[in-house]
């Protein structure tokens, strides 16, 4: 079997970490002393991922100058480039040759987990998706009321005073099987949940894998803040070699 091929989706515009991103990608912001896409392309090739297609959008040239062909860092990388924003999903359809099952994931994140145990847990059971996912803990400071319906929907029916809650988020991190090509249509915009939620409705099973590590999507101030509070010491699981 061939060395396995991962998507990074690098074209956002990354808004919420301006004005940081007005002159800088976001999967470029720095965390410690690299930026937060070295990171992932090194965890890739640790895993044993054979081949990087960027999809870039915004600031495109900089991050193809910062990692060229990939031969700096030990594993061939190329390039899609959206002419137009094309949503989390859309940019798949412009990638050529994903002829086997293959990972997709957001260039904003900043994860341990074992990329290679993803994709063998997605191969291992019939699934077109597979999504990453990681427990949250949420804990609501307030009291949090229930009402009824219809025609006494004022009418209070239960009072929750600090609810917590338990959740699983969405990593960002997906795999796919080739299929999910054909529920894509080129050059229209889509984002992965509505991507999810056409193939559930079209009857493709779709699964999730949790694996016990941690992860961070930096796509907020606190989130990067967060980051670089937590970079280093993490720095050997998050950078294994």
């Amino acid at each position: 079997m061939t060395s396995p091929r991962a998507v990074i989706l690098a074209g956002g515009q990354g808004t919420r970490l301006r004005p940081y991103t007005t002159v800088l990608p976001k999967p470029l912001m720095p965390v410690g002393d690299r930026p937060i896409l070295d990171v992932v392309v090194r965890q890739l090739r640790h895993r044993g991922f054979g081949r990087i297609t960027v999809a870039t959008g915004y600031l495109a040239e900089l991050i193809e100058a910062f990692f060229g062909d990939g031969g700096r860092h030990g594993v061939p990388i190329d390039y899609v480039r959206e002419d137009e924003p094309l949503g989390t999903a859309g940019a798949l359809a412009l990638v050529d040759g994903l002829d086997d099952d293959f990972l997709v994931m957001n260039g904003d994140v900043l994860t341990d987990i074992d990329y290679r145990e993803l994709l063998d847990h997605h191969r291992e059971n019939d699934a077109i998706a597979t999504i990453a996912t990681h427990r949250r803990h949420i804990e609501v400071s307030l009291g949090v009321l229930e009402f009824g319906d219809g025609s006494d929907a004022t009418r209070v029916t239960d009072y929750h005073e600090k609810p917590e809650f338990d959740y699983e988020a969405s990593m960002g991190v997906y795999c796919f099987s080739p299929r999910v090509l054909e529920f894509l249509d080129p050059g229209v915009r889509l984002d992965f949940p509505e991507l999810i939620l056409r193939l559930i409705e079209r009857g493709e099973v779709v699964r999730a894998h949790h694996q016990q590590c941690f992860w961070l999507d930096v796509g907020r101030p606190e989130d990067y803040a967060q980051a670089q509070d937590e970079f280093e010491r993490l720095r050997a699981t998050l950078i294994p070699d």
